[in-house]
């Protein structure tokens, strides 16, 4: 009778193994779904394509995060505004799963569409943050937001939480912008978001990156950003291209030691004259 009983048990046994393990493949396939979901609206919603405008260069590299399960939101977008100024904005959603990904989606449409009534920096950002308060989201996102003047090479920029981006000159400086921020958007109403201004001279570079590329377990993000700035500065003295520099910051990325989504904007003037 034990004998039979230990068996009856170990078959027992089996069939709960067998069930929990066809569920555990019922779940990873619904997990799977909704990563490939997640990508497939990154690479629905980011630039297929970048304005051109006289005398400057635009390149960008962009690192989905979609190792085992994850799926961040990390997003870039370049388009020229209706006044001829070109709008460029870089940004991270909170969070590493389908709804960071669909909310990535909405910022960047609700940046794009806003930028059409206002593309002052400080403003957009603040008309951006309370249209995303009023989706009654729990989510929040860090943003860069820039106005570039094609004809001056001025640049006024608005932070949202996002990190400070890089510069740097032809004639060998080079450091972190140091101007200003506001808190991430969708979590504060009525922000005020702090304008600074700048310009891109001949030969110079602006480097706007998401953390990915420059923080992680193996990498500090003072540590990344030095990084970064030592290779905007060599760029910018040897008269590298934009497309060149944005593929020498992504491969910062890769030795952060981690799995996050990395996106690198870079704007660089490449020696026709604007006006004084």
């Amino acid at each position: 009778m034990s004998t039979m009983r230990d068996a009856e048990d170990g078959d027992e046994l089996l069939a709960r193994l067998g069930s929990l393990t066809a569920q555990a493949r019922e779940l990873a396939e619904v997990q799977r779904s909704r990563v490939e979901l997640a990508i497939a609206l990154q690479r629905g919603m980011l630039p297929r394509d970048l304005p051109i405008a006289r005398g400057f260069q635009l390149a960008v590299r962009y690192a989905p995060a979609y190792h085992g399960l994850n799926v961040g939101g990390d997003w870039y977008d370049v388009f020229t505004l209706p006044d001829g100024h070109i709008g460029l904005s870089i940004g991270d959603v909170q969070g590493h799963n389908i709804e960071a990904a669909a909310f990535m989606g909405q910022v960047r449409v609700g940046l794009r569409a806003l930028a059409s009534v206002t593309s002052e920096p400080g403003e957009l950002l603040s008309r951006t943050n309370d249209l995303l308060l009023s989706l009654g989201t729990d989510l929040f996102a860090t943003c860069t937001f820039m106005r570039l003047d094609p004809s001056t090479g001025v640049l006024e920029s608005a932070r949202a939480g996002h990190i400070p981006h890089i510069w740097a000159t032809a004639d060998g400086r080079s450091g972190i912008a140091d101007g200003e921020g506001g808190p991430p958007l969708g979590i504060v109403a009525g922000v005020d978001f702090p304008v600074t201004r700048s310009r891109l001279t001949t030969g110079g570079v602006f480097v706007l990156l998401t953390d990915g590329v420059v923080e992680g377990p193996s990498l500090s993000v003072d540590d990344g950003l030095e990084q970064v700035v030592r290779l905007a500065g060599m760029a910018a003295v040897a008269g590298m291209e934009a497309g060149a520099l944005a593929a020498a910051v992504m491969k910062v990325a890769e030795r952060v030691g981690h799995e996050d989504d990395a996106a690198v904007l870079v704007v660089g003037h490449d020696g026709v004259a604007t006006r004084p």
